[in-house]
């Protein structure tokens, strides 16, 4: 089975083929985005931090960082090692709520928005997700495998699942 684990990191993307695997960990309010094509063997891992690059005052200095900037270049990878568009499908997690406010504005519902945005990006290049581990209030890892397009989830206090 695989040893070769790619890790990416917060505000970091990664795409593997085969007999590798991608993690990341850290997913609080975070999104963790899994595009992968399923025929040829090769998946993408994306760890957003933000929903909007529009925040953001001037030049982007990192698009692995927001949902809108992040997912097209993951999928530009992708295409890049031989993904096709009609095969690709996603899977996500993270966006949790880690924090109780008593406001309820916009602004302290990163984790929902996260997933919002998300779902927006790839609903626009027209990749369905196929199943999501989204929302609560409890940090994840997680890792793709491109050989079985298993995405393992690691939940605090909650053990492992698959997806």
């Amino acid at each position: 089975m695989s040893t070769d684990v790619v890790r990416v990191g917060i505000s970091e993307l990664g795409v593997v083929k085969s007999l590798q695997t991608i993690r990341t960990a850290g997913l609080g309010s975070c999104v963790g985005i899994v595009i992968y094509d399923e025929e040829r063997k090769i998946g993408g891992l994306a760890h957003i931090m933000l929903p909007d690059s529009s925040l953001t005052k001037g030049v982007i200095q990192n698009k692995a960082k927001y949902a809108d900037t992040a997912i097209p270049v993951l999928l530009e990878k992708i295409y890049a090692e031989g993904g096709k568009k009609a095969s690709l499908r996603a899977k996500i997690a993270g966006g949790a709520q880690m924090f109780q406010f008593s406001s309820k504005s916009d602004l302290t519902r990163i984790g929902p928005r996260n997933v919002e945005a998300v779902k927006d990006v790839l609903k626009k290049h027209h990749i369905m997700i196929v199943s999501e581990d989204v929302g609560g209030n409890k940090g994840r890892t997680i890792e793709f495998s491109p050989l079985t397009c298993k995405l393992a989830i690691r939940t605090v206090n909650e053990g492992t699942k698959e997806i």
